[in-house]
């Protein structure tokens, strides 16, 4: 069972919230980013667009204390429900280094939605807040528009989450089989990797771990996985979830690969869900306790994934 329990529901989304939209990485692409924001004020909702989200920049989003100042913003202020991430890229990290959690408190929970990058502050919302976050679309992605699989499963997620009890792969492949209940957690393998040492990293210990990632070479993955077993990150995994593994190699060379460096921890391994990079994704909560059936092929909620008030 798990040992990380107690993670606060945010609630629900309802017509006529404000959330507020950032980049806490790169820049995102301004006509996607405003085609995402028709797209939220078609869900009903009141997007604010703050200044990160559209500041210039090389590979980041304006300046560390701007990305970091928006973060505070849209954690603190009473009047967003959501704070929704614009795209992934790079600087989450550096974000995070200029965030004073102190000055942050402790504010009404709202749900935090990303992936990629952005992995690393759903992280910190769970260690610092305590909240229950979504490693899910992002507002400036090519498919984040209403018809689109993501953004569809994603909305209802938000909007109406008593139904949404459980996530089922028919593609997935089970690696070791049985099931295992713990809290979920995880997201893409690098960033958790580079959250070692830091007092934002959230270990796997008595958990339901997913992971996923782009655009790493075999070797690279290989190190990735290696340095999360030897950091100590995975002792205590109760279950792992892999997702997409884009342009990481052939995919029977990832899958030798993850048999190899998480096959022996003598706990259930599903691959292949459709989670994260490279496919219409499913939308996978964190910190919520679950039940993942290697077997079956079947992730099952042990509670609704937010609050309805």
């Amino acid at each position: 069972m798990s040992t990380q329990t107690g993670y606060v529901r945010p609630r629900a989304l309802r017509a006529g919230d404000r959330v507020a939209v950032i980049a806490a990485s790169g820049p995102p692409n301004q006509e996607r980013l405003d085609r995402g924001v028709r797209a939220l004020l078609d869900l009903g909702l009141r997007p604010d667009v703050l200044d990160s989200a559209r500041a210039p920049g090389e590979y980041l989003a304006g300046d560390d204390d701007l990305r970091a100042a928006d973060l505070t913003t849209a954690l603190t202020d009473p009047a967003y429900a959501a704070v929704l991430c614009a795209c992934g890229g790079y600087g989450a990290q550096r974000t995070l280094e200029r965030v004073d959690w102190e000055k942050i408190g402790t504010p009404l929970p709202r749900v935090l939605v990303g992936y990629s990058d952005v992995t690393s502050l759903l992280e910190a919302v769970a260690v610092k807040l305590g909240w229950v976050s979504l490693f899910g679309p992002m507002v400036a992605g090519r498919d984040f528009h209403q018809g689109e699989y993501g953004f569809d499963t994603l909305a209802r997620l938000l909007t109406d989450p008593e139904p949404v009890r459980e996530l089922v792969f028919p593609g997935a492949r089970t690696l070791v089989p049985g099931v295992a209940e713990g809290t979920t957690l995880g997201g893409t393998a690098s960033m958790l990797a580079s959250s070692l040492g830091s007092d934002t990293s959230l270990p796997a210990r008595g958990g339901i771990l997913f992971l996923e990632d782009v655009d790493e070479e075999p070797y690279r993955l290989d190190r990735i996985l290696t340095q999360l077993r030897r950091s100590g990150y995975l002792d205590g995994v109760a279950g792992i979830l892999c997702g997409t593994w884009t342009g990481c190699g052939e995919p029977e060379q990832v899958e030798r690969l993850l048999r190899d460096r998480l096959g022996g921890l003598g706990v259930p391994v599903l691959t292949g869900a459709d989670i994260g990079h490279g496919v219409p994704m499913q939308t996978f909560p964190v910190g919520v306790p679950a039940r993942l059936d290697a077997t079956a092929g079947v992730l099952r909620f042990l509670e609704p994934v937010l609050s309805a008030s």
